[in-house]
């Protein structure tokens, strides 16, 4: 049985790592580490360290037990590109990923230096899509990175969405998201900045996905933009589902 997911554009999540650091802006408020500390309270067995970076080999194939073909996003609880990360460990993840060719994995990185400094060394099935995640201007080089990847369907997360974007470029990109920052100390986002980003791609012909307009309450804020939903996927991919 997957691990089912309340994220609303992937089905399950898989988390052969858990446990992070905080990189940027965009980690103030880290869902995932507020997650693994109630997870260990709980006496979660993946959890004992917390948010500590950890390894969980028994989790390495998982997704080959999952027979029903499915997204699955990987490692909800902590970035695959982690600079403590050991290359041989992501070589394995993706070797799963490589094999479970029935299931469609969809990994997000804010160490976009790191995704390009292995990327060659990584064998890219087109069941796996790679994308970065952008909270602000002032890190809209992690998409250059990411274009220059070998990876087959590129998207972004502009997640927890904390700024405009400006002159933003989506050439070589297949997908974008967008949303507001939830949960306890939730940051604002505003209209114009999601409105922004939806125009890009529309001009730009990439498919959009509006997540959420978050908050403390992201269920009663809701995720309806200009008054209807935004669902749109990279159609590129749907074959393997």
């Amino acid at each position: 049985m997957a691990y089912k997911s309340s994220i609303e554009w992937t089905e399950s999540s898989w988390n052969p790592i858990t446990g992070c650091t905080k990189i940027s802006a965009g980690c103030k408020n880290c869902y995932a580490e507020r997650m693994a500390e109630r997870l260990k309270k709980m006496g979660q067995r993946n959890y004992t360290n917390g948010f500590n970076l950890s390894i969980h080999e028994s989790m390495f194939d998982l997704p080959m037990k999952w027979k029903k073909p499915q997204m699955i996003f990987v490692n909800s609880m902590s970035d695959l590109f982690h600079e403590d990360m050991p290359f041989p460990v992501i070589n394995k993840i993706f070797d799963t990923m490589n094999k479970s060719y029935w299931h469609t994995f969809q990994i997000l990185t804010k160490r976009s230096h790191i995704l390009y400094k292995y990327h060659d060394y990584l064998h890219w099935t087109d069941n796996i899509w790679m994308g970065v995640t952008i909270e602000s201007q002032d890190y809209l080089h992690r998409i250059d990175d990411l274009r220059k990847t070998n990876a087959i369907t590129k998207f972004i997360s502009f997640e927890p969405l904390l700024s405009d974007i400006n002159n933003l470029n989506l050439k070589g990109i297949d997908w974008v998201i967008a949303g507001g920052e939830s949960g306890p100390k939730a940051r604002a986002v505003k209209e114009e900045w999601i409105l922004q980003i939806k125009d890009a791609c529309i001009s730009q012909n990439v498919p959009f996905f509006f997540k959420q307009w978050g908050g403390f309450n992201k269920k009663k804020s809701g995720r309806l933009l200009l008054q209807r939903e935004w669902n749109q996927m990279p159609v590129i991919s749907m074959k393997n589902l």
